[in-house]
């Protein structure tokens, strides 16, 4: 009895194994997509005033840290909060089974991807309609707003009654629900604290699709867990935030320091101070060539002819921001103290640089830079088109030139013949 080969028996096992893991694949890529269709089809019988879209969702998995990508099955518009509270209510009562995830996204500023939603849906926070800022003056002044109105504009709305948030990020273009589930830090936070730490009330849609009203006295548990919460405990849809008189004016500073150790301990004097800066923050510089002239755009130097033999080339700097609010009639006070503040630090003294700006102009720093960096990025890429368009100008000039001597040529030379 003869029996086959063992390379025609491994031949046989191969293509065996091969056609079972390609009907295994297939088995799991039409149950994906089965689940898929039965979970968009049942996400669009939901009565919303707003709407799924389950085409145009790239745009949902990208956040501005660039390191993950994840692309969510429908990306929710919704036209009011009963929208996220029924779409999330839907989501819980299909079980754990479904897999859903839900994610709130604002500007999309999120670093690790907590706007995104794999698989899941991405409630586009932008498309809630933002009803008008309620600014409440008095004793105890605040703000209610809802969860995807934008810091800079409650700024100027409340600037109308004089008055303005205790506690800013750096960056204003940022929606309310999205700084408060994270913190809310900048440089007023030694002061006040974050912005999570100047809220008095919230309006939450947690994760069984309730709308729920909570303070530090109501529903605590949930209040303080949604403030900071990166999410995972509801979704911000109106704040109740706290306001303190606005000052007119800003003493704008920076300094550089070489050393870490003193940095740091000229930082922490500042901060344990009475009598100190309204805005302290600091930060580290690498490397950054001609640093001191790209500051003039927006700074003075005390003493310009030291700081323009500064030389940052290749060096690792620590930079001290420092900010100190006032009014025009108190001018002349505050170049006291700060001059008494500066005069116990020990930064390199050709670095000082000092500007003056409105309240909103130093608040919103950040976004103008932006701007700038955006308009001399156009200008660049405008100046290489048309360099571009004229060598290409040229290049065709020159290749018509050489056709027209060709044919003058060829012309001749028939003439000749």
């Amino acid at each position: 009895m003869r029996y086959p080969p063992v390379s025609f028996l491994r031949q046989n096992n191969v293509l065996v194994i091969r056609s079972f893991v390609f009907l295994f694949l297939s088995c799991i890529t039409t149950r994906t997509n089965l689940c898929f269709s039965s979970i968009s089809s049942s996400l669009k019988t939901l009565p919303l005033d707003g709407h799924f879209d389950f085409d145009k969702i790239h745009l949902a998995a990208r956040d501005f840290g660039n390191r993950y990508q994840f692309l969510p099955v429908a990306v929710l518009h919704p036209k009011s909060v009963p929208d996220i509270a029924t779409t999330i209510k839907h989501i819980w009562q299909m079980g754990p089974l479904s897999e859903l995830t839900v994610a709130a996204r604002g500007h999309g500023h999120s670093l690790q991807g907590q706007s995104q939603a794999h698989r899941g849906v991405v409630i586009n926070m932008e498309s809630l309609p933002c009803p008008d800022i309620q600014v409440y003056p008095g004793k105890s002044p605040y703000v209610d707003v809802s969860g995807g109105e934008l810091w800079i504009n409650i700024l100027h709305e409340s600037l109308k009654y004089g008055l303005a948030p205790k506690s800013w990020t750096d960056y204003l273009h940022l929606t309310v629900g999205g700084t408060l589930s994270n913190a809310g830090i900048s440089g007023q936070a030694f002061r006040h604290g974050p912005q999570i730490s100047n809220v008095h009330q919230l309006e939450v849609v947690t994760g069984k699709g309730e709308v729920i009203i909570c303070t530090e006295n109501q529903n605590s548990d949930l209040f303080h867990g949604v403030l900071g919460g990166l999410g995972q405990f509801g979704i911000i849809t109106r704040a109740r935030v706290l306001l303190e008189p606005a000052p007119e004016m800003v003493k704008w500073i920076r300094v550089l320091y070489a050393d870490f150790a003193t940095f740091t301990k000229d930082q922490e004097t500042l901060i344990s101070a009475e009598k100190t800066f309204d805005y302290i923050e600091g930060f580290v510089i690498i490397n950054r060539t001609g640093l001191l002239n790209n500051w003039r755009s927006s700074f003075n130097p005390q003493d310009p002819v030291q700081a323009s033999q500064f030389n940052s080339d290749g060096r690792t700097l620590f930079c001290l921001e420092l900010a100190k609010y006032f009014h025009l009639s108190e001018t002349d006070v505050v170049n006291q103290e700060i001059e008494s503040l500066l005069s116990q630090l020990s930064y390199i003294k050709s670095t000082l640089f000092l500007s003056e700006v409105t309240y909103v102009e130093f608040l919103d720093r950040v976004h103008v830079s932006e701007v700038l960096d955006m308009i001399s990025a156009i200008k660049v890429e405008t100046c290489q088109t048309d360099i571009l368009f004229v060598i290409g100008t040229l290049v065709i000039l020159h290749a018509f030139h050489f056709y027209q001597v060709q044919v003058k040529d060829s012309f001749n030379w028939k003439q000749e013949s």
